[in-house]
């Protein structure tokens, strides 16, 4: 591939590495700046020793991809902020306690059912110096008045540390957390409201706010008016569950997200009003400088998602080629805005929405030319509605493995839903970009605000109407990490005997399809030599699931058996692990697995003695003595789940540590596997 010769790619490929092997062996500082300074020395010398012989390109070249190696490892080094004892999580424990912060609030987050949710910045912990970022977590029920961001609140409540899933196979919030420089969650019992802190957040936040502030007051509906939030503010957290599921079912969800389209959308808009301006050199700088000032204004605005700074990088470096009057290669484009974006938010690399946005808009700029010349129209309606299925499949194509491991489905009808949708959205956007502008100021008058509400009326409608064909839309779908990595590496030696057709690239295809399959049989048949017993962490319920292979028996009550189908527990655990559920059953007081007994005790205490279990299951907080219980069977472990009071466990504990008999608790300890 021709992009691999540009010197900077091969920086990029070291940089990388270095970011992702970081994670693996987490090295020390001072080795990573010693190796570094070797490797800038033997950089220099075997650069003047490759002017005379061409022996030293080689040594050149290895000693540059160590010291891009090495500036990733840097990069990942001062981005970790945990490694300063002066960080929060350095001064609190790892169980529950009350502490006293100083905080001020940078962002608002996504409620939840109970809380209302801000990102805060540390000052202060328990009186003494502190820092690093914490998510505080405010009861709905409080009286608390909206806040501000750049507020300073004091606040006494419980700090959470991040910890792993209590269940197996679901998706790690806590590493995404931490991947983004959080490291707790606190819970108020306390909050006092202090002075506001100017900053450009702040206020940009805060000018955000006013701009929703006069829509929500203009003729606009709510269903409606969260929708153009996300579409032209990419402000996600009001819109609807309902929506949003019809949205992710069509193939659509990307157009909720802020990013290239709606930048493309921006740029056109400020191309447009900037032609009274003159081509001069003055007046072209003076454009330059509008450009990329609104387009960073606003990728600020919207809240400085993974998405729309790739997109605002990428306009930015377009608009500078323009201004030189020279053409831009676009790989190169790519590949710079990638190595900034990094080197400033090396946390991006682990973002969903960064990885998924590079992907398909490499693919678009790959794949969409040779789609496109399988059939040229003349007709330019026809065309453009073929370089919209083009460009929706390239994207496709490169966005699909990767959506499919983190969200194991697929929108089987995209290419209808761009179709339908993006026409239309053209439209949207610009009525929204002149309602935003107006709402800037004052409320948006009536007609304006009426025209956007039935537009984006009719594309929910759309959206809604496509995502009715829920056959097309393939759910559940089982697929590991091997079979990413040999998906992608079919789909790219594909496209390359399709530029290049020859017999070499085609054998490598078909090598890589079978590899492709041995890889799902040789998980298929690892899956049917597995037999596990696993109790779940459900609160206030209790879930156990007996797999043998590839089929799964789950004991739970009615209430959770009925909508087995809609569990995420259940669902996530068969998905990851190849598997389907053979049978169901209400819960029994004994179970057999691996030659072990297992006695379940529920709230009706009702047991038979005589019975030696191995293990004790202990269900939805039995009034028993324990001390008795102990002594009569003579457990070899004590299970406790999720639907027993804490007050009865602890006592429980307390009883098993005296006895010296393993306890094990799924709200601490999370599930419980045999």
């Amino acid at each position: 591939m021709k992009i691999l010769k540009f010197p900077l790619a091969r920086i990029f490929i070291g940089f990388l590495s270095g970011l992702l092997l970081f994670r693996i062996l987490n090295p020390n500082g001072s080795f990573v700046i010693y190796v570094l300074i070797i490797g800038l020395s033997g950089l220099l010398i075997s650069y003047f020793h490759s002017k005379k012989n061409t022996k030293y390109n080689l040594i050149f070249g290895c000693f540059v991809l160590v010291i891009s190696m090495m500036i990733g490892f840097t990069t990942a080094i001062i981005h970790k902020e945990n490694t300063n004892p002066n960080h929060y999580s350095n001064q609190i424990s790892d169980y529950e306690q009350i502490r006293y912060l100083d905080l001020v609030l940078v962002e608002k987050l996504k409620n939840t059912t109970k809380n209302i949710r801000y990102l805060c910045v540390v000052n202060e912990l328990d009186g003494k110096k502190s820092f690093g970022k914490i998510i505080l977590n405010i009861a709905k029920k409080d009286t608390i008045s909206k806040l501000q961001i750049g507020t300073h609140l004091q606040v006494n409540g419980i700090v959470f540390k991040n910890k792993a899933p209590s269940n197996p196979n679901l998706f790690d919030y806590g590493k995404y957390l931490e991947n983004q420089e959080i490291y707790a969650q606190i819970y108020p019992k306390k909050i006092v409201v202090g002075n506001y802190e100017s900053s450009i957040w702040s206020y940009f936040s805060n000018f955000r706010e006013k701009i929703i502030s006069n829509l929500e007051q203009s003729a606009i509906s709510e269903k409606e008016l969260n929708v153009l939030n996300a579409l032209i503010l990419g402000q996600q957290q009001d819109i609807s569950p309902e929506i949003l599921q019809d949205y992710q079912y069509s193939g659509a969800v990307h157009v909720l997200s802020v990013s290239g389209l709606h930048v493309g959308f921006i740029m056109l808009f400020l191309t447009f009003f900037l032609k009274t301006i003159g081509n001069s050199r003055k007046g072209s700088l003076i454009k330059l400088c509008i450009i990329i000032v609104s387009l960073w204004s606003f990728a600020v605005l919207t809240g400085l998602s993974p998405s729309i700074v790739r997109s605002a990088t990428m306009f930015s470096f377009l608009a500078i080629g323009l201004h030189l009057r020279r053409s831009v290669n676009i790989y190169h484009t790519l590949l710079v805005s990638m190595l900034l974006i990094l080197l400033f938010k090396p946390s991006f690399l682990s973002d969903v929405g960064f990885q998924l946005s590079y992907l398909a808009l490499f693919f678009i700029i790959w794949l969409q030319p040779i789609l496109a010349s399988i059939w040229q129209p003349k007709n330019k309606i026809i065309n453009y509605f073929w370089d919209i299925v083009t460009v929706s499949f390239s994207a496709q194509i490169g966005a699909m493995p990767l959506s499919i491991y983190y969200f194991h489905q697929f929108p089987g009808l995209f290419f209808v839903t761009n179709l339908l949708v993006l026409p239309l959205l053209g439209v949207i956007m610009a009525f929204g970009i002149i309602a935003i502008l107006i709402a800037t100021y004052t409320t948006v008058p009536f007609y304006i605000a009426k025209t956007i509400e039935l537009l984006i009326r009719f594309l929910n409608e759309i959206i809604h109407w496509v995502a009715d064909f829920d056959s097309f839309v393939i759910t559940n779908i089982s697929f590991s990490k091997e079979m990413l990595i040999s998906s992608y590496l079919t789909i790219i030696l594909i496209i390359l005997w399709i530029k290049t057709s020859d017999f070499k690239r085609l054998v490598m295809v078909f090598f890589n399809i079978i590899l492709l399959q041995t890889i799902f049989i040789y998980q298929k048949h690892a899956t049917l030599k597995k037999e596990e017993l696993i109790v779940f962490h459900v609160s206030k319920n209790t879930i156990i699931t007996e797999r043998l292979g590839a089929d799964v028996t789950i004991y739970s009550n009615d209430s959770i058996l009925k909508n087995i189908s809609k569990n995420v527990l259940i669902q996530s655990y068969l998905v990851e692990n190849f598997c389907n559920i053979r049978a169901q059953h209400p819960l029994k007081n004994l179970l057999y697995f691996k030659n072990k007994k297992i006695l379940i005790i529920d709230s009706s205490c009702v047991y038979t003695k005589g019975i030696h279990p191995d293990i004790l299951l202990i269900i939805q907080s039995p009034k028993l003595n324990i001390e008795r219980l102990v002594k009569t069977y003579k457990p070899k472990e004590i299970i406790v789940d999720g639907s027993n009071f804490k007050s009865y466990v602890r006592l429980w504990e307390a009883t098993c540590k005296k006895a010296k008999i393993p306890f094990h608790y799924t709200n601490e300890k999370g599930f419980y596997q045999i």
